[in-house]
């Protein structure tokens, strides 16, 4: 098996094991009982292992440790934390595991960039290729649930969720041990300075917009996987067993999206671009408020989620890339990847679960008693959010270029960024 193929593959496992949980996480933690409080928290937990991730794997892993074997260890232990979670019904010791489980995980997303970029003979032409097999193997998690799950899934079964995710860590794990040897960076290979000088350029009016714009959009894109796995099944009637299958559909779109974006920016630039990306979202939540009742349209306008990332989140990492002074670019990447991973996770784990539980009624019906959930006007919220972004991006966003330096290199860009171990050497 070639290098690049052998580095496709470690990709395909390290995304297929946050695939495997994150669809139904929160309906998974209703299930359980678990308020709307808790389950704010373990989503934060997340969060919060993406903001200690990114300083952990940048400023002690990556100096520490030969990679593979980082790898090898950190998925070991996060499998086995992962098993702990499936079999925690109580609050607290979910909750412990999960963390536990984030804390470990979080900081492999970068390393394996590292390895990526370490044995890749061209990064700046192949790291693409080979970073679109994390969302193939995303897809590709979600069909063992089709099997594993029935359309009224019980507890039981959902926990498989956490237990898919473990098996693929394990393997993981085995895998990274035959990457090529990657040994640590040389103490030198790391500006500590590089932080302050990133965020000091929030002073610049452009990079402040759009980096209150981006915390605005990844509040909106997180809130989508806290709520769209119980729409589906409890609004639209999609069977618990292919829920998945249909929120997959949104990254098969993001890897034919991705195909069209440099010329989509060459031609829009960067300001349009985004505001057609953030714009995706509102017009995905308002076809879910107003087309729960058309399995269909549901199912056809998850297709929208590539333009939500590619002309998005892929069009910021591309922007920092190009605009950004070199000696920040790094710490810039993942500064703003804190606030899509990080931040705008924490702010999501708190807001949509208690607006849904705020916005649910108990109902009698012919069948019982019921819990319903106005879908219609939760929707509003997030629809709302991203046309104040969409203005903020129109009025107040001023870039010093149009669009990219060279639009035929930033075809290859948008995956080379995904968090601060994954900019361009």
């Amino acid at each position: 098996m070639s290098s690049r193929n052998r580095l496709f593959l470690m990709m395909v496992l390290q995304l297929a094991i946050w695939g495997a949980w994150a669809p139904k996480l929160f309906p998974y933690m209703t299930m359980l009982g678990f308020g709307a409080g808790q389950q704010a928290l373990v989503g934060s937990s997340w969060g919060i292992a993406s903001i200690v991730g990114i300083f952990f794997s940048n400023q002690f892993a990556d100096r520490n440790f030969a990679s593979e074997k980082f790898l090898a260890v950190s998925h070991l232990l996060s499998g086995l934390c992962l098993v702990g979670t499936a079999f925690s019904t109580s609050f607290w010791p979910f909750f412990a595991c999960y963390l536990a489980y984030s804390l470990i995980y979080v900081p492999t997303l970068s390393v394996t960039n590292t390895v990526a970029f370490a044995n890749l003979a061209n990064p700046a032409r192949d790291f693409g290729a080979v970073r679109m097999g994390g969302t193939v193997g995303w897809v590709l998690a979600s069909w063992p649930f089709v099997f594993l799950l029935s359309a009224q899934a019980t507890v039981e079964q959902v926990r498989w969720i956490f237990l898919v995710a473990a098996i693929i860590s394990f393997a993981m794990a085995a895998y990274s041990l035959t990457l090529p040897h990657t040994p640590p960076r040389a103490e030198g290979a790391v500006d500590k300075l590089a932080w302050r000088r990133a965020i000091g350029l929030l002073r610049k009016p452009y990079v402040l917009v759009l980096f209150l714009v981006t915390f605005i959009d990844s509040v909106v894109h997180n809130g989508y996987f806290v709520m769209s796995d119980v729409f589906l099944t409890s609004r639209v009637g999609i069977a618990g067993n292919l829920s998945m299958l249909v929120l997959s559909l949104g990254q098969i779109a993001e890897i034919l999206t991705m195909f069209v974006l440099g010329a989509v920016l060459a031609r829009l630039g960067w300001r349009w671009t985004m505001i057609i990306g953030i714009l995706g979202h509102g017009a995905r939540f308002l076809v879910f408020a107003f087309a729960a009742d058309s399995v269909p349209t549901i199912i056809f306008v998850q297709l929208l989620h590539g333009v939500c990332y590619a002309f998005f989140f892929a069009t910021v990492y591309i922007f920092v890339d190009d605009v950004f002074p070199k000696d920040v670019r790094v710490s810039a990447q993942g500064l703003f990847n804190l606030l899509i991973l990080g931040v705008g996770m924490v702010v999501a784990s708190f807001l949509f679960p208690s607006l849904m539980k705020s916005m649910t009624e108990t109902v009698t019906t012919a069948t019982g008693v019921q819990e319903v959930v106005d879908f219609q006007s939760l929707f509003m919220i997030p629809t709302a959010l991203t046309f104040i972004g969409a203005l903020m991006l129109a009025f107040l966003f001023k870039p010093p270029t149009r669009g990219p330096a060279s639009a035929d290199e930033e075809q290859e860009s948008p995956y080379l960024a995904l968090d601060p171990g994954a900019a361009k050497p």
